[in-house]
């Protein structure tokens, strides 16, 4: 197997680069944003540009990102385009630049939208320069850019001036570029569409001509495109050389076809010219296609082409085609075919009267269509409407290869799109793990296109959706298993011994060379399958290794995947395994293929299950695991061995790898998507339109809902009456009771509910009560019944004061539909989550909901908030290993509620016991919860009954509130609480007192029914399951525990009817979509009513390794992202109180209408300055360090020392002043850099008492949902902005901090950057140097704004910061020891005493001058500045120190562990790179 080419990375230019570049100096003349005195608009500009910089360059990536970067597109070839300037080099320029942002992934359209007049005339220009000779004024590779332009167009339907263009291109009116008899026959096909038809030629018969003229041209452009894309593709030889720019033409069209196929929009009508124009054949027959290297790409791309074209869907009404319909189409094709044949070619009887199964195969139709002629297969064609009729006495001018081709290819037996996926093996092999098209590497720079799937806005049907994904996630999994099996085996480094064979010369934790390889059984397969039903294989490995690798090896668990790899190396012993050259070559990697471990065998060869037992203890080194091997990638393998004699890959495996258990996953959520496409996947009909991207974004909203509720008991939500009418703003409330006193919470309000059909009004009166009337609430306060008279008994109560926003999104919630709520930072969504989840529990107490969140952290936030309100924790129940995490006493896991049910269900006996003992019964009423229903049924109700009759009021005397007290049944078992338990104020009031007694009493007796069933059921099992499908009301689970849990699930039986999903755009797509299908459907039905989704798509989206997944694909988009591009009504929460006023305009401009709540301004810890620090936040410019800027030591892994430093300095600073270390949090934007800054911290101060360390240091993208009250943030990058540029990145950034955030950057990068010019702008005004006040400490009284009293220092760069922490840090440690000096004087004592103390005082003034010694070791900071390496004298930061609080504290350890100024040697950061870098 060829070893792929590795692809150059995109070097970005360094900032003196770009003020080099020509390019610079025009735009500071002509268009740079903060230049005022700028040149006037010079069309010659913009000809120069693009004929020197770009064409000259051959459109090199590099010179368009500069111009890009510079606002060339915003601020001079838009702002200045009129049809009078337009040009070639104008129009190019457009196109490129506008392509560079969607290859950045930034929003590309905005500048249109505000000048869009002449945006159409642009559009027609581009398509008549699409459709231009390419040996004329465009050359073909400006034609590819015109396609890529084209394509970007055609996939941003969603944005209104866009759409208004392409629509003209693909309405039905583009069947003029049919052939006529097709025509004829689409149009007899559907008759409805021949009314349209008519009335398309009549409203063309009225236009003038030039118009007419016009619209045809746009009509026939996709038709006439395809044809001069032909032209081309026949122009590539089969063998000769051909100019790359041709092939990259060719797989841009291909690529454009296929995302015209791939959106229903775009595919309707257009499908239907596609076939007409036989572009398949012709590519199929093409040259390109049998070249070897140039054509690979190109037939991946036609494979997902043919794909597409032949997907099932009806075309015009958009539904999916079932199995049976699809057989249909095709047994109708064959039968018109063999009608044709045996009305008119004597020569086709046999083939006519064939029977269809023994025709449609490919080989027999070769056979039948073969020995014809062209004249004759062009005849059969034309038959068929496939193409135009050959005249008499003409002979045709096709080839009889394309025509035979023709006429097989369209009536073959097409393969299933499920049973092609039920064939595919789930593991990856070595032939798409290396495959650059489907698996690029980490260098993917956006230039070339890929044989990928993409995710948009719309999906053909249910199955075209999981498909894409299913095919996505496969391939960014494999992605990872690439990285783990380059770094496992280059590790284990093998190498070809003297004799041939295979010697490892080294050794790797995640793999071990195999010692025996068998295939143990393969078991028969299911009728109508040909692969085996189970494959299984024993390994033996020899696990000579320390005891914790044993003990991971040895602690692989059932369904663990693993991966079998065959290794031939042709390097010689102890060859130097190069990283930068391809793997495969190095390592001689032959074969690589998946397997699932069953378990582990014993001594008896039989496998130890994985249970509560502990398992046996095996003697010797060599273990044995039982493998199930992948049944289709057996099955083929096979084939491939007998049929081609290839060797047995079975008999070859010498190398057997692991993955850590939480990257390894991805098998189980294949199987869930290959499992949800297997069934009838029944997405509720209110959701079914949405999720494709369809029909009216806001049909799901509970306004069109058609079973919206009138009436909502809001529970504990409002906190008074006042609360309540705030948080209706612009409604009417009428409450049903007017005694003030009596209008507290909780309130019942009616709402009023419109009818989904409006009614035709008559007179405007009538409109303006009906508005009077949609604007009035009822409100009705209840009284909670009294629930008995322990205060335990009482509700528990929300105490937030919700704004009129977040009552919004509540009520959304509360109502069936779906309902997505957009939380900004610090907007309390975890709060209103947690509302709707109460609110839902007690409306609907028989509803069940499920909760699914992105992260284990976010779910544990949600249950310990959930605990504090008013549910039964018998309700809640949490899936997944997340629940060890629970800062809460309880466990809310299966096995933690089962041990909580049976304890509670012992209480409760021993109080029924009690209540048998009180009332003087006999017999043992508690022994079972069975034998307590029948004394609650026989003794209990009785007497209840009996004291009700006798005390209820019976209408001829009024009641006498002592008869309640007197007669109460139930004294002596409620004597144990608050007495007196009856007031004796009124009769109402005892009375309710009494029943809230009985409440009490019933409530026991009814949790005992339902843990009944733990009697029942034996097993912890068992009783695990009915509490999951039974008891629990409220279950919670993280969305990657539903993706591998649902099989089980489902056949569990689970129910739900509710979802809340936490963090949603955090979510990947598929992983979103899964929840709503853990349960089977009720009569074809889903049972499924509400839909809650809380996230920000403004935030970071889900993490995609691999750039050519994210950014090509766009698989990062969430399906919340999506919802809201498609336009599905959002509840926008507007008010936070997280950070200070001043730090949330960083980022309240990417939001609607975000304010702050009133205790931002209130609080003092709001209003009071930082101190020792003259402002709240600061950008702070940081320039290159001993020349260096930003390094790059492995790929991708930037560092930039001088801002660590500078970091590091400024946090021991804030210590020193007296921060709590834990208040402080350093964030970066890259691995790197993150490394680097722990790596300075370790040396610095990591174990000194007087500084120690941050809360954490950490990325940005890591730290998304957490907080802290200061954050130092380093942003690493000299050269170019680098994804800090995705403005999603910069709020998560700017969002983190509560009361200070100080930035390191190289400020005159970042400023020029237009996306973040908002943030950059409020920063930028503020001074560049860092403003500190070091006689000022922590905490102040100073307010934030003021001028300080103390004298404000400016430090001007890092060396000087380093030596001012130095002298500080000194100066702090002279006192501390004056201070020991002065009071740890000679206590009078004992002889023996003193004798101690003074060997103490000689041993301690022995120390001082080792103090004062090493003081004078350590290197002055401007000495260290200046020096390039760390001297090995120098003192590091380990050294052990004692506790500051001791009164003998040993003052030198503190100065041993001083804050060496010099910063960190580049060697230590090389260092820091080596460790293995993670996500960006």
């Amino acid at each position: 197997m060829a070893a792929p080419a590795q692809p150059k990375k995109i070097v970005a230019p360094t900032v003196s680069q770009i003020n080099a570049e020509f390019v610079t100096q025009l735009a500071c003349k002509y268009w740079a944003p903060h230049i005022k005195k700028k040149s006037p608009f010079d069309i010659k500009v913009i000809e120069e540009i693009y004929e020197k910089e770009i064409v000259k360059s051959r459109f090199a990536i590099r010179k368009i990102m500069l111009l890009e970067f510079s606002q060339y597109l915003e601020n001079y070839l838009w702002m200045n385009y009129s049809p009078e300037v337009s040009s070639k080099a104008y129009l190019m320029s457009i196109c490129c630049m506008v392509n560079e942002k969607f290859r950045e992934n930034v929003p590309a359209w905005e500048t249109f939208k505000k000048k869009p007049d002449h945006f159409p005339f642009f559009f027609k220009c581009i398509l008549k320069a699409a459709l231009a000779e390419t040996d004329g004024e465009f050359s073909l590779h400006e034609q590819t850019v015109l396609l890529l332009f084209l394509d970007h167009c055609f996939n941003s339907l969603e944005v209104d001036l866009i759409r208004s263009q392409v629509q003209q291109l693909i309405s039905l009116p583009m069947w003029m570029g049919l052939q006529p008899a097709r025509l004829e026959l689409e149009l007899k096909k559907t008759p409805k569409l021949r009314k349209f038809w008519n009335l398309i030629k009549k409203n063309d018969e009225k236009m003038d001509p030039e118009a007419r003229e016009q619209a045809y041209q746009e009509r026939r452009f996709l038709s006439q495109l395809i044809q001069k894309f032909i032209s081309v593709l026949k122009s590539i030889p089969l063998s000769e050389p051909v100019t790359m720019d041709k092939v990259h033409y060719c797989e841009r069209f291909i690529e454009l076809m296929i995302d015209l196929e791939a959106l229903l929009p775009t595919r309707r009508w257009f499908n239907t010219i596609l076939d007409d124009s036989h572009l398949l054949v012709h590519c199929y027959l093409s040259s390109l296609v049998h070249r070897e290297g140039d054509g690979h790409l190109f037939s991946q791309l036609l494979d997902m082409l043919k794909f597409y074209t032949g997907f099932e869907i009806n075309d015009q009404t958009g539904n999916a085609l079932t199995e049976n319909e699809m057989t249909t189409i095709h047994y109708d094709r064959i039968t018109s075919l063999q009608r044709a044949a045996f009305a008119h070619f004597p020569e086709l009887y046999d083939f006519a009267l064939s029977n269809v199964a023994e025709v449609d195969a490919r080989d027999s139709l070769v056979k039948f269509f073969g020995p014809l002629s062209s004249n004759t297969l062009h005849q059969v064609a034309s038959y068929l409407c496939l193409l135009p009729t050959l005249p008499k006495n003409e002979d045709t001018t096709f080839e009889k290869e394309f025509l035979l081709e023709l006429l097989v290819s369209r009536h073959e037996r097409r393969i299933s799109q499920i049973q092609q996926l039920n064939q595919m093996p789930l593991y990856p092999t070595e032939k798409i793990i290396w495959d650059e098209n489907i698996v690029p590497t980490e260098y993917y720079s956006g230039e070339g296109c890929l044989a990928l799937p993409k995710l948009n806005l719309q999906f053909l049907t249910l199955h075209d959706y999981l498909l894409r994904n299913f095919n996505l996630f496969r391939l960014e999994s494999t992605y990872e298993i690439r990285q783990d099996i380059e770094d496992s085996v280059s590790r284990m480094k093998p190498w070809q011994s003297e004799y041939g064979g295979v010697v490892f010369g080294g050794w790797a934790r995640m793999a071990q060379p195999i010692v025996a390889f068998t295939v143990v059984e393969v078991a028969k397969p299911n009728i109508g399958e040909n692969w085996p039903t189970r494959v299984r294989a024993d390994v033996t490995i020899n696990l000579n290794v320390r005891d914790h690798i044993k003990d991971e090896w040895e602690g692989l668990r059932k369904h663990d995947v693993c991966f079998l790899i065959t290794v031939r190396p042709t390097k010689p012993y102890g060859t130097k395994f190069d990283r930068r050259r391809p793997f495969i070559e190095q390592v001689g990697l032959v074969y690589v293929r998946g397997c699932e471990i069953q378990g582990m065998l014993d001594d008896k060869g039989r496998v130890i299950e994985d249970g509560p037992e502990p398992r046996p203890n095996l003697r010797g080194e060599s273990r044995t695991f039982r493998v199930f091997l992948d049944p289709n990638q057996y099955q083929q393998d096979m084939t491939n061995t007998i049929q081609n004699g290839a060797e047995d890959v079975y008999d070859t495996f010498n190398v057997i790898m692991r993955r850590k258990p939480k990257e390894n996953n991805f098998k189980a959520v294949l199987e869930t998507i290959r499992n949800l496409m297997n069934t009838d996947c029944v997405v509720p009909d209110w959701l079914h339109d949405i999720i494709l991207g369809y029909g009216d974004p806001s049909s799901a909203h509970y306004s069109k809902m058609p079973n919206q509720i009138a009436t909502l008991d809001f529970n504990d939500t409002f906190l008074s009456i006042e609360h309540l009418k705030a948080s209706f703003p612009g409604h009417n409330v009428k409450v049903t009771v007017n005694d003030p006193a009596l209008q507290i919470p909780p309130f019942r309000i009616t709402f009023p509910v419109r009818s989904g059909k409006g009614k035709k009004r008559k007179d405007a009166d009538s409109e303006e009560e009906d508005t009077e009337e949609a604007k009035t609430l009822i409100v009705e306060p209840h009284v909670i019944p009294n629930r008995g008279p322990y205060p335990y008994n009482q509700p528990k109560r929300n105490t937030i004061q919700f704004t009129h926003t977040q009552i919004e999104a509540i009520r959304a919630g509360m109502q069936p539909g779906l309902t997505m709520v957009v939380g900004p930072p610090g907007t309390g969504k975890t709060d209103v989550a947690v509302q709707i989840i109460s609110n839902i529990y007690h409306n609907f107490p028989e509803q069940r909901t499920l909760i699914v969140t992105h992260s284990n952290q976010a779910l544990n936030q949600l249950f310990e908030k959930i605990m504090a309100l008013d549910i039964d924790e018998r309700h809640l129940l949490r899936l997944g290993h997340g629940e060890e995490e629970l800062e809460t006493e309880k466990d809310f896991s299966r096995y933690g509620r089962v041990n909580y049910v049976l304890a509670r269900r012992i209480e409760l006996l021993e109080e029924v016991k009690r209540l048998q003992k009180s009332l003087g019964v006999p017999g043992d009423a508690s022994y079972t919860c069975e034998t307590a229903g029948y004394f609650f049924l026989y003794q209990v109700m009785s007497r209840w009954e009996e004291y009700i009759s006798r005390v209820k009021n019976t209408g001829s005397t009024s009641p006498d509130a002592a008869e309640v007290a007197t007669f109460f049944p139930f004294h002596e078992y409620f004597a144990n609480a608050p007495q007196p338990i009856f007031k004796g104020r009124s009769y109402e009031e005892d009375m309710e007192i009494a029943e809230g007694c009985f409440r009490h009493i019933k409530k026991i007796f009814t949790q005992l029914e339902e843990f009944r069933a733990s009697e029942l059921l034996r097993s912890g099992l068992d009783r695990s399951k009915y509490l999951l499908v039974k008891e629990a009301k409220i279950i919670a689970m993280t969305c990657t525990h539903a993706a591998l849990k649902r099989h089980d699930l489902v056949k569990l039986g689970f129910k739900y009817d509710n979802i809340l999903m936490e963090e949603a755009a955090q979510i990947l797509e598929i992983e979103t979509f899964i929840p709503l299908l853990l349960q089977n459907p009720q009569d074809g039905f889903s049972r499924l009513k509400r839909w809650i989704m809380i996230g920000d798509h403004h935030q970071l989206p889900p993490v995609i390794k691999n750039m050519a997944f994210q950014k090509y694909s766009n698989m990062e988009q969430s399906l919340f992202t999506r919802f809201v591009r498609v336009g599905v009504p959002t509840v926008d929460l507007d008010a936070q109180g997280r950070a200070r006023a001043s730090l949330c305009n960083l980022y309240n401009w990417r939001y609607k209408n975000l304010g702050n709540l009133p205790h931002v301004q209130l609080l003092p810890e709001f209003s009071t300055a930082n101190a020792g620090l003259l402002y709240d936040f600061q950008l702070i410019n940081v320039e290159d360090f001993q020349g260096v800027g930003e390094s790059e030591p492995n790929p991708y892994f930037y560092q930039n020392l001088g801002e660590a430093e500078y970091v590091v300095a400024l946090f021991m600073y804030m210590c020193l002043l007296g921060y709590p270390a834990d208040k402080i949090s350093i964030l970066t934007t890259y691995n790197g850099q993150k490394h680097l800054i722990r790596d300075i911290i370790n040396r610095r101060c990591g174990n000194n008492p007087l500084i120690g360390r941050p809360n954490k240091v950490t990325t940005v993208d890591r730290f998304q949902g957490q907080q802290n009250d200061y954050i130092l943030l380093s942003l690493v990058r000299t050269r170019a902005v680098g994804h800090l540029r995705d403005v999603r990145r910069l709020v998560v950034a700017m969002s983190r901090a509560r009361l200070g955030l100080y930035i390191f950057a190289r400020v005159s990068l970042f400023q020029n950057c237009f996306e973040l010019t908002p943030a950059f702008s409020q920063l930028t005004a503020r001074p560049l140097h860092l403003h500190i006040i070091p006689t000022e400490p922590f905490p102040t009284s100073r307010k934030n704004g003021e001028r300080p009293p103390h004298e404000v220092q400016v430090i001007k760069n890092m060396p000087q910061m380093a030596n001012f922490v130095y002298n500080m840090y000194m100066h702090v440690i002279q006192t501390t020891h004056r201070y020991h000096q002065t009071f740890l004087q000679l206590p009078p004592a004992m002889v023996e005493e003193g004798e101690e103390v003074q060997n103490q005082e000689t041993e301690m003034e022995a120390e001082e001058e080792t103090t004062a010694a090493q003081a004078n070791l350590i290197p002055s900071p401007t000495e260290a500045s200046v020096s390039q390496e760390t001297p090995a004298s120098q003192p590091e930061c380990s050294s052990q120190t004692k506790t500051a609080s001791s009164e003998t504290e040993d003052v030198s350890a503190l100065c041993d562990a001083a804050p060496a100024a010099e910063p960190v040697s580049a060697a230590a950061a090389e260092d820091a790179a080596s460790v293995p870098a993670e996500t960006k």
